[in-house]
């Protein structure tokens, strides 16, 4: 058996792969176009069963919309016989065109119901042509209601209000006569009303008895009656009472024969319409169920055939895909058996399959210049190892040395912070000494004078008390002066030397520093300007913050006021929102060209090499600002306009401890401003 394989393996990797994928590809398309065919064939047959299926449902749509309107027709003619009004009236006759839309338009082009249509066509007519004999009843039912009942109730109303005002006094004989009749004559209105509106046989009973009653009461009322007006009006009350019943009657007769064609026509006539409808959708639904079993009975013949191609050409294409696949799968083992030896280090293993013709062949020939090359990189490797060590430890060194170069650049600020503070110190502290020693000789005089024999006068008393009190002003406002400074400096100096965290004023901290300043601000011809209002509280590091001033002064009085040259610094700060204070740091000076700003923040880089200068005030201030403070800082300056720094820092500063002592080497910055 693997005898078998192999020898098939073998003459398969005679083709090239391409050609055996292609005859696979071969395969699968002759199944997909014997498969369309019969799909296609298949579909003919389904679509004009789906196209029966289809014109059966809408025309059953049609006959359920028929029903619904002709339903809808039927309750609205019934609403405006109890109620008639316009608003009905025109549904019903919008209503009515629906209907006749229907028959004349859809239900005429439908192939299945156009048998039909002249027969729904002809209940349909009758019905809404009874709606026509219904109206004109309507209206005579109205007319009559109007003058031969409402016309003799009003004249009766009338004539009752004569005889009420013929009577002279309330203790009259006819008077409870008259009342009751009255009663009588009011609920027979109200019976006949309701009637009208509900067709109520017990309201019609009502008002046949009222109306017999009106009638018994006349003649008593005559025979009661005090004067000939009475009478009269008594008489006509009689006539218009018999003119009632009749008119009630005529009112009831109407009434029937208005029920009766409401019944029999439109009644009967929508009830056989529904009738026909129902009867040809029964029929619909037949030829539906005939027309869904002809789809289904071909769906079930093509799928067993299309399953049944599909079988046996997947067992070809399952059998050629597998000799194929071992053909491509084999050879490839042996390669990827052989890169993985090269990736374990065993580079003396050869590749097999290199002779073969076909494409894993190149492959494996492909892999046997990798491992020769894996063999030659070995070799180069070992050699650029040691070179690697060599330059990481100069590295090293080079890291070392930077990071004492920017320690020593944080220092030389403080230590010309001592010696200009010492200078300051020094002033005072020698008046205070030259004060305190001539202080000394002229007590030493006064003593002597008070131990003389000549004795102490007043004037000698008051003009030692005037020097001592001088001389102790003298003392106690140049020791102030030495104080103010020595705390200013123990403060500062504190900050500086401790990177401790702690709540400070922006304004105090500032007043500290550009104290600690004035031996610089007394040697240059520069004007500070400070606009730092109370009230500014951090969160911070406020050496930090101090050595942050510092270098930006000193950066300003070495490169934007070189050679001694005027001009002016503002220092200003100003909230920005609830979160951030916005710290500005401007100069009138040399200002900088486009290059020097995009380099003014990168760490050794100065103008000023030949004179002395680091380069790294400036990136140690964008790291203390940026890392440290949690802040962002911004550049801007055009050459000879001078230069403006804007930093911007969180009130509670998100920065930690300086990360350029950690590890020896700083972070170089994301320039985030220049403006040319």
């Amino acid at each position: 058996m693997g005898q078998l394989r192999a020898r098939i393996v073998g003459l398969l990797r005679a083709v090239p792969i391409r050609w055996r994928i292609l005859s696979i590809a071969a395969l699968n398309s002759a199944v997909v176009v014997v498969l369309v065919a019969m799909i296609w064939n298949g579909a003919q047959v389904l679509g004009s069963a789906w196209d029966d299926v289809r014109q059966v449902r809408e025309s059953d749509r049609i006959l359920a919309l028929l029903e619904s309107e002709t339903g809808r027709l039927q309750n609205l003619i019934h609403r405006y016989i109890n109620q008639p009004s316009p608003d009905l009236f025109a549904e019903i006759l919008l209503l009515r065109e629906a209907v006749l839309g229907t028959l004349t338009g859809r239900a005429a082009k439908d192939p299945m119901l156009s048998g039909s249509v002249e027969e729904l066509e002809r209940t349909t007519d009758r019905f809404l042509n009874g709606f026509g004999e219904l109206r004109s009843v309507q209206a005579t039912i109205a007319k009559t209601y109007e003058e031969q009942v409402q016309g003799p109730a009003r004249d009766m109303a009338g004539l009752y209000s004569i005889i009420e005002g013929a009577t002279g006094h309330r203790d009259a004989l006819i008077w409870p006569s008259l009342g009751k009749s009255r009663e009588a004559f009011t609920a027979m209105l109200v019976a006949a009303n309701s009637y009208y509106l509900s067709q109520s046989s017990g309201a019609a009973d009502d008002a046949r008895r009222n109306t017999e009653t009106i009638e018994r009461t006349i003649p008593v009322m005559i025979d009661l009656a005090d004067n000939d007006l009475q009478r009269m009006a008594l008489q006509r009350l009689g006539a218009r009472t018999a003119a009632l019943r009749e008119g009630f009657a005529k009112l009831s007769e109407q009434l029937a024969s208005r029920t009766e064609l409401l019944r029999n026509t439109i009644d009967a006539s929508q009830a056989e319409a529904i009738g026909a409808i129902d009867d040809l959708s029964t029929k619909m639904r037949q030829r539906e169920q005939k027309a869904q079993e002809t789809f289904d009975r071909t769906l079930a013949d093509i799928s067993r055939r299309v399953l049944s191609i599909a079988v046996i050409f997947l067992g070809i294409i399952l059998t050629a895909g597998v000799l194929i696949a071992l053909s491509i799968r084999l050879p490839l083992q042996q390669i990827m058996t052989a890169m993985r030896a090269i990736t374990l280090g065993d580079l003396d293993r050869e590749v097999q399959g290199t002779k073969a013709r076909d494409e894993v062949g190149a492959m494996a020939r492909a892999v046997e210049v990798f491992r020769e090359n894996a063999i030659a990189k070995r070799r180069t490797e070992d050699e650029l190892r040691a070179s690697k060590e060599k330059a990481e430890s100069a590295l090293l060194e080079l890291n070392a040395a930077q990071q004492n170069l920017i320690d020593a650049e944080r220092l030389a600020a403080l230590g010309g912070l001592v010696a200009g503070v010492a200078h300051e110190v020094n002033n005072p502290i020698g008046i205070s000494l030259t004060v305190a020693s001539s202080f000394a000789r002229r007590t030493e005089i006064f003593e002597a004078q008070l131990k003389g024999d000549g004795g102490l006068r007043r004037s000698q008393l008051e003009e030692f008390v005037q020097s001592s009190r001088d001389a102790s002003q003298q003392l106690v406002a140049n020791l102030q002066r030495a104080g103010e400074l020595i705390q200013s400096f123990k403060q500062v100096a504190v900050d500086r030397s401790h990177a401790e965290r702690r709540q400070f004023s922006l304004s105090e901290a500032t007043d500290q520093i550009i104290a600690s300043l004035k031996p610089v601000l007394k040697r240059s011809p520069i004007t500070l300007e400070v606009d730092v209002p109370e009230g500014l509280l951090l969160d911070g590091y406020p050496g930090s913050y101090g050595q942050i001033l510092t270098n930006l002064f000193l950066n300003a009085a070495n490169h934007a006021f070189a050679d001694g040259r005027a001009g002016r610094i503002a220092i200003s700060a100003r909230p920005r929102g609830t979160e951030d204070i916005e710290i500005s740091f401007s100069d009138d000076g040399a200002g900088m060209t486009p290059d020097v700003q995009r380099q003014a923040f990168d760490p050794f880089f100065t103008t000023r090499r030949n004179e002395g200068g680091t380069g790294l005030g400036l990136h140690i201030v964008y790291n203390l600002v940026t890392q440290q403070l949690g802040g962002r800082m911004m550049l801007e300056s055009k050459l000879g306009q001078g230069t403006t720094f804007r930093i911007i820092m969180p009130r509670v500063a998100k920065g930690g401890a300086q990360s350029t002592e950690s590890d020896g080497s700083s972070q170089w910055p994301n320039r985030t401003m220049s403006s040319t």
